[in-house]
């Protein structure tokens, strides 16, 4: 890789990067790339709209605020007695048809202490497994990975593409045995949509007329047809349609919990109504109990449409993120079904009938906060060189063949392998489209030679023995797992051949979501398993008033 290419690289997108105060002014302006995903959401040309989505991404790797390492694979494993279940491509799980041999009771490890069980407020792939056992959309993912139909029957939609009018499926019901209709979900995505939730996928609802304030969804009045109006044609709308933040939730459950408004009539907790078990809920099971940080209790809902089917009573949920205890309990046949593996294990496992690897839509990947201290006084170009400099430290394929074990593809771009670009064809293979480096933006061997030309353009020095003479230091975060943490020191590794000091910080789970959300950092560990199968997914998630918008781009 030539290092004129490479410096050209380090700097895409700067023309429209502002330099306003000392620290402020290393951050990008935003403005662009929001105006540019608005347009995408709003183009009927869909080979334009291939374009723009690759000048977007263009604009967000050329920021080097995310460092991708690779391609999810998913894993997990499952006692043989263990059948019906399916996931999609995004790492959904589906239990409503699951058995387990003669037992009527399936015992699992999904995660730790789940940051949220509404629907609404989740953003995390083990809250959406949760999600899709306990409520449900309009439209829900077959076996096959097809949206199909769940509180819906079909829909009809126009010539023009703009309004679906779904029909609802009759006698549905809430977990309570209160009826459940049309005007629930009009309730449920007016309120997913309204700033006051702030729910993280709020912004999925931008396609839909009259957002966010006055959206243009409608419920008949007698609740049998529910009516959406979009403000351009969506190609992947079933999917939205089958996504958790478009669940039903009740109004009465959301609205009557304690502390979900102050004495002012303020919403302060939209999340209360789900905090404990015994929330109403939708879905082919229920919550019955939740002991915190320790395990939850599904049983079936027999008020669910489909309840005939379900054959399970109950799912048992342990709770933890410690991958050898996890492992150990399901060795022990006190768990039926794993999604954490040790590390040391996973080699000795694979070919074997109980461990599954699936391909999955999603990048797993380092992030910086552009608006970090550790980027004051430098330009806009310089932090962005800073950042580039260390994805290109990194060696990603020592992580995959020594850490992660399954046959990841090294990542060299946020959008990963595969993804289709919503005009008949795959994304990186768009003709007329030539990435800096092969089908991505990083070489997949490190580069360090490069990595110190970029440390000098950001106005850094090094001695003849090749360090920084005035060394760089920043805190790397990640969630609890003996996984993240090896990633997490092979990196520091990596760095510190040119003398960047890179510590690293263990979280809780919770407390890590919050504090990487709150720019509380300088580099972290994170992962982005697609919602759907269209590159605006990874895009639309980083403008500015995104919940997930955790690199602070804008703000």
């Amino acid at each position: 890789m030539g290092l004129k290419k490479l410096l050209a690289m380090a700097l895409v997108a700067v023309m429209a990067f502002s330099s306003i105060g000392a620290l402020a002014s290393s951050a990008p302006d935003w403005a662009e790339y929001d105006a540019l995903i608005a347009e995408i959401k709003s183009t009927t040309d869909f080979a334009q709209r291939v374009t723009l989505m690759h000048q977007a991404e263009d604009i967000l790797m050329g920021t080097g605020a995310l460092v991708p390492i690779y391609y999810y694979n998913d894993l997990f494993m499952a006692k043989p007695a263990v059948q019906g279940y399916y996931t999609n491509p995004f790492g959904t799980k589906f239990f409503q048809h699951a058995t387990n041999g003669e037992n009527t009771t399936l015992k699992l490890n999904i995660s730790s202490e789940p940051a949220f069980l509404d629907p609404a407020l989740n953003s995390s792939v083990d809250g959406a497994i949760l999600a899709a056992a306990s409520f449900g959309g309009l439209y829900t993912y077959d076996a096959s990975g097809v949206p199909a139909p769940n509180y819906a029957t079909g829909f009809e939609l126009s010539a023009d593409g703009l309004t679906y009018v779904f029909t609802m499926r009759e006698g549905l019901k809430w977990s309570d045995g209160s009826d459940l209709t049309a005007k629930d979900f009009e309730y449920s995505w007016k309120r997913a949509a309204n700033p006051e939730t702030a729910a993280d996928y709020s912004y999925m609802f931008n396609g839909i007329a009259g957002y966010p304030d006055d959206l243009n969804v409608k419920a008949s009045e007698d609740g049998k047809t529910f009516t959406v109006v979009l403000s351009s044609p969506c190609a992947y709308f079933l999917d939205l349609a089958a996504f958790p933040t478009f669940f039903a939730v009740k109004q009465e459950a959301v609205e009557s919990a304690a502390g979900y408004k102050d004495a002012a009539g303020a919403v302060v907790n939209p999340g209360a109504w789900a905090l404990e078990a015994g929330f109403v809920s939708s879905g082919p099971f229920k919550l019955e109990s939740w002991a915190h940080e320790q395990s939850m209790v599904y049983v079936k809902n027999p008020y669910y449409w489909d309840a005939e089917n379900v054959k399970l009573e109950k799912l048992e949920f342990m709770l933890s993120a410690d991958a050898t205890v996890i492992y150990a309990a399901y060795q022990a046949g006190d768990l039926d079904f794993i999604d954490t593996v040790p590390n040391d294990q996973i080699k000795g496992l694979i070919g074997t009938p109980e461990f599954f690897v699936i391909g999955q839509l999603g990048t797993y990947y380092a992030i910086f906060n552009v608006k970090s201290p550790l980027f004051e006084g430098k330009t806009v170009e310089q932090a962005a060189a800073m950042r580039k400099a260390v994805a290109l430290l990194i060696d990603r394929q020592y992580i995959i063949d020594t850490i992660t074990q399954t046959g990841q593809q090294p990542a060299t771009s946020f959008i990963p392998a595969g993804m289709l670009d919503g005009n008949g064809g795959v994304f990186k293979d768009a003709a007329g489209w030539n990435y800096p480096v092969g089908d991505g933006y990083f070489p997949v061997e490190p580069d360090v030679d490069a990595a110190r030309e970029l440390l000098k353009e950001a106005g850094y020095e090094f001695g003849a023995d090749g360090m920084l003479t005035t060394p760089i230091t920043l805190n790397y975060i990640h969630n609890t797992s003996a996984a993240h943490a090896a990633i997490g020191e092979a990196i520091a590794q990596d760095l510190a051949q040119v003398g960047i000091n890179m510590t690293l910080s263990t979280m809780e789970w919770n407390v890590f979501l919050a504090e990487r959300k709150a720019g509380n950092y300088d580099f972290a560990r994170n992962g982005w398993i697609a919602d759907f199968n269209d590159p605006i997914n990874m895009l639309e998630m980083w403008t500015t008033d995104s919940g997930n918008n955790d690199a602070q781009f804008g703000r």
